[in-house]
């Protein structure tokens, strides 16, 4: 496998794990019972882990390190504030209004960490 190839696994993943939070969240206000399937609380484990393995494997292979590369430091911070978001809009929210807050908060966050990996720009200024 070379670094193109991998870049394109990270890609699909960012891609389906993004997607997947945008439909689980949406079931989440729409208050599905789907959210308690087992499939549906498994496999965001499952893509975010091989999303993250590749991460990993980019940043080796390619000898650009969070905390180096200000970009890439810029990606793990919002990834954090993501991964927080993300439960409070799934899980951890006390009302509907907060878990509405923060399902588009979150979005954002994951909107933004997709601008800063195609300019590679902390600042997402072309």
């Amino acid at each position: 496998m070379n670094y193109y190839a991998l870049k394109h696994i990270h890609m699909g993943f960012a891609v389906l794990s993004g997607a997947f939070f945008l439909v689980r969240g949406l079931w989440m206000l729409s208050g599905s019972a789907r959210l308690q399937q087992r499939w549906v609380r498994i496999a965001p484990h499952v893509i975010d882990t091989l999303l993250l393995a590749s991460a990993v494997g980019l940043a080796l292979w390619s000898s650009q390190y969070p905390f180096q590369a200000p970009w890439l430091s810029a990606k793990v911070v919002a990834l954090v504030a993501y991964i927080v978001l993300g439960t409070i809009a799934l899980k951890r929210g006390r009302t509907p209004q907060v878990r509405a807050a923060a399902f588009v908060a979150a979005l954002a966050c994951f909107g933004y960490i997709a601008a800063v990996a195609v300019t590679r720009n902390p600042l997402v200024i072309g």
